[in-house]
């Protein structure tokens, strides 16, 4: 089994896990508030990450440039917009539908890497990407149509948060790439130059927004150290298996997630999933599948 595939597996897994701990969080903080605790609790776990790699690899920390700069800089913003629409989307949706509709990014990454990164997709591609989209009319229980999808929070703020996400993969592989150095070592070097981005570009915001969400940040601190380290380890697996792998290949196979949200929807929420919201998941699942192994 390639590389590529074990760092996408196991980036799923503590995704699905992060994403349980920002939706008990976010009952308690708002949602730039429940951002910050992603980054800021992440920053000290991906720097020690960084310097064990290199320790281990025995390379130099790698030199940035302004192609790096660049890429990396819009992945930050992007990923930062992508998990605030998810704390919203969480308000309007069960844990479970929720994370189905932002994992629409699978699709929206093939799509965008054609549209802004002149990459190929196929005809099977552009089959998923019509699956994918009639996954999400059903979930979002409107009238058929694109503007209807719209007008409904869940699916719009569903639907924006895998959009944030599926930009943010593009450019964070153009940005590890940009290094020019092993991928493993430039996977870390990315992720670390970009957590501490946000964590500075968040905290600014949160610090002008709302003061006292720190207070409430340091009244849940377990469950955000919780959050930070979760984000870490799934961040480790985004960044080396995009820098590894074409991007919308890692977000097809990271659709994994779906079955460990489901266990976590039963076993952690105890939440009802009907059999429209079963039918319209897989048909996400199933455009996943079709990008994945016919693409």
């Amino acid at each position: 089994m390639q590389t590529w595939i074990y760092f996408t597996l196991l980036a799923a897994f503590m995704q699905a896990v992060r994403t349980a701990g920002q939706k008990q969080l976010s009952n308690h903080l708002n949602a730039m508030a429940t951002t910050l605790v992603r980054f800021l609790f992440a920053v000290p776990f991906v720097w020690f990450y960084l310097f064990s790699v290199s320790h281990f690899q025995h390379l130099a920390i790698p030199e940035i440039n302004s192609n790096f700069i660049h890429s990396a800089f819009l992945a930050a913003i992007a990923q930062i917009a992508g998990t605030a629409f998810v704390i919203m989307a969480f308000r309007y949706q069960n844990f479970a539908v929720a994370t189905s509709l932002i994992k629409t990014e699978a699709v929206l990454t093939a799509i965008m890497g054609v549209l802004v990164f002149d990459a190929v997709l196929s005809g099977f591609g552009w089959l998923s990407v019509v699956i994918g989209v009639i996954g999400v009319l059903i979930l979002s229980k409107t009238d058929v149509g694109l503007k209807s999808i719209f007008n409904s929070p869940a699916s719009a703020y569903g639907i924006a948060a895998g959009l944030g996400f599926a930009m943010a993969t593009l450019w964070i592989r153009q940005a590890s790439l940009a290094l020019q150095t092993d991928l493993l070592l430039s996977a870390a070097f990315t992720l670390a130059f970009m957590v501490t981005l946000q964590t500075f570009l968040v905290f600014i915001y949160v610090l002008y927004q709302d003061k006292n969400q720190f207070r409430l940040i340091i009244d849940n601190w377990r469950i955000s150290a919780f959050v930070g380290i979760a984000s870490m380890l799934g961040s480790v697996g985004w960044f080396t298996a995009a820098s590894l792998q074409t991007a919308a290949y890692v977000k097809a196979l990271g659709q994994v997630e779906f079955f460990f949200t489901l266990i976590i929807t039963y076993r952690v929420f105890k939440e009802h999933i009907s059999l429209r919201e079963y039918l319209g998941m897989s048909l996400i699942v199933l455009s996943v599948v079709v990008l994945l192994l016919l693409a």
